[in-house]
């Protein structure tokens, strides 16, 4: 087993490899996600270690995108990171740039839930508010079927994700909304 790095070291980490605005606020985003969905499915002694996967998860893409998953893979086992965190980090790639599955709880969260945190935020900084505090799950599936709308953002992946945790769409989303909202609140990212 190798090592678990704490959260300061897993920021590092990131920023040694991120400099750009968007994708180290994505990665706090991500993070934030991951310990609601932790404390929500029953992980609350593991909640550090979903976080620190989720500020993880896109290690190589600033740097690497034409490797992602893969080279963030090489940079944590130089580092001598724990598999786990590899494992979990590489699977939010499967069937895009890898074909490492997503199999642990955490894994088929991060693979769901990291695509549509970008959609539902772009849903967010549409509204007035500017806010998830006051955000709809109507709102978000309005959107949500609207392919043009942050087609950056795979509903391919989010559907693939949702199946795979054996969930209604629906509650993904409304789930997810939660998460957003208390990452808001604490981190004051949107």
């Amino acid at each position: 087993m190798g090592k678990i790095p704490t959260r300061e070291e897993a920021w590092e980490l990131l920023c040694e490899f991120n400099k750009d605005e968007f994708h180290l606020k994505h990665a706090q985003i991500v993070e934030g996600t991951m310990k609601y969905f932790a404390r929500e499915l029953g992980y609350q002694e593991e909640e550090e270690f979903w976080g620190v996967v989720g500020l993880l998860h896109d290690l190589d893409f600033e740097k690497y995108p034409e490797e992602h998953c893969i080279k963030s893979q090489e940079i944590m086992r130089e580092r001598g990171i724990d598999e786990r965190i590899i494992h979990a980090t590489a699977s939010h790639g499967y069937g895009i740039t890898v074909e490492i599955k997503p199999e642990h709880e955490m894994e088929k969260v991060l693979y769901a839930v990291d695509e549509l945190t970008g959609l539902i935020g772009a849903v967010a900084i549409m509204r007035p508010s500017k806010s998830m505090m006051d955000l709809e799950l109507s709102s978000v599936k309005k959107k949500y079927k609207n392919q043009k709308f942050a087609a950056g953002c795979s509903r391919e992946v989010i559907g693939n994700g949702t199946a795979m945790l054996g969930w209604e769409l629906d509650d993904l989303i409304q789930k997810t909304i939660y998460a957003l909202r208390e990452v808001e609140q604490t981190t004051g990212l949107v």
